[in-house]
């Protein structure tokens, strides 16, 4: 029988999401490719630091049991195979049991994601992500100035999620930009029984719903709902997450309140938005990441 990762969450991330290569960045935007290549060849027995979305990749990974391997992470990366080798030996550094990778030296690597089933794509390449969305993957642009993730939470992997366009569909945030808040008000109101459109990420909240089920003794999963609606259309989110059978721990209802405050405060490894605004105010306390969806990213 051959090798197969069916049943596992499968989780891509670049090499600039998963550790800090913004310095090398820096040599290959000012110079070269070769340049840069030459400098990650020098620095190999150097690890890399972490980066934005290592705490996260790290407690997923620590679902993987003798017996029960839940988890897969593969690098895909547009580095050249020869930086892949400090990608690999930085990831063998800090005991992180990753095997896979594709590095296509600057071609778009999105493409390799269908074949890998992927549940989770992180890059901080804005064209990449979009072309991930596009295709039906989850994909988030990781801003590596984001803030890293407390150490506070060592068996809990803690994620938050925007809801509309984000979790949800976009239906509403429609008609909030079309005819404003109180239109919008109205419009959940009215609907508050009726189940929203699936977002890019209900996917991967239902693959880390599923995750959570099958547990480890040392691990579990926290999630929580942090959008800027407010009662009365705290309704319709709600029942939707019902009707899809799926529960997050937490929900914040901040009814346009700044996010970033209520996120330090439950410091997750990871926070998805479809608004840069969003994001900007999340990325000083935590690790975030731009979900290019929706209306409000329409060119």
């Amino acid at each position: 029988m051959g090798v197969s990762l069916d049943g596992k969450l499968v989780v891509a991330i670049s090499s600039r999401a998963l550790f800090d290569f913004e310095e090398e960045n820096q040599v290959f935007e000012q110079a070269d490719d070769r340049a840069y290549m030459k400098l990650q060849l020098d620095r190999l027995e150097i690890p890399a630091k972490p980066g934005v979305a290592f705490s996260l990749v790290k407690k997923l990974l620590a679902f993987n049991q003798a017996g029960a391997q839940h988890i897969e992470v593969v690098i895909l990366s547009r580095n050249d195979p020869v930086s892949g080798m400090r990608v690999f030996r930085s990831a063998q550094h800090y005991g992180l049991p990753i095997q896979r990778g594709s590095f296509t030296r600057g071609q778009a690597p999105w493409r390799y994601l269908k074949p890998l089933h992927a549940n989770l794509f992180l890059s901080t390449h804005l064209s990449d992500v979009r072309a991930a969305l596009d295709a039906g993957v989850p994909a988030a642009q990781v801003y590596p100035h984001s803030a890293h993730a407390s150490d506070a939470h060592p068996n809990e992997v803690r994620i938050a999620f925007d809801g509309d366009a984000v979790l949800f569909s976009d239906e509403a945030e429609q008609v909030y930009q079309a005819q404003g808040l109180n239109a919008f008000q109205q419009h959940e109101k009215d609907k508050a029984s009726q189940p929203l459109s699936a977002g890019p990420f209900k996917p991967l909240l239902e693959a880390l719903h599923r995750l959570q089920t099958q547990g480890t003794p040392s691990m579990r999963i926290r999630t929580a709902l942090v959008t800027a609606r407010s009662a009365p259309a705290h309704e319709r989110a709600i029942r939707t997450l019902m009707n899809w059978n799926v529960e997050v721990d937490e929900a914040m209802f901040l009814g346009g309140l700044e996010k970033g405050e209520f996120l330090r405060e439950f410091e997750p490894d990871f926070f998805f938005d479809d608004q840069t605004g969003h994001i900007e105010s999340a990325a000083r306390h935590v690790p975030a990441g731009h979900v290019a969806s929706g209306i409000t990213n329409t060119p």
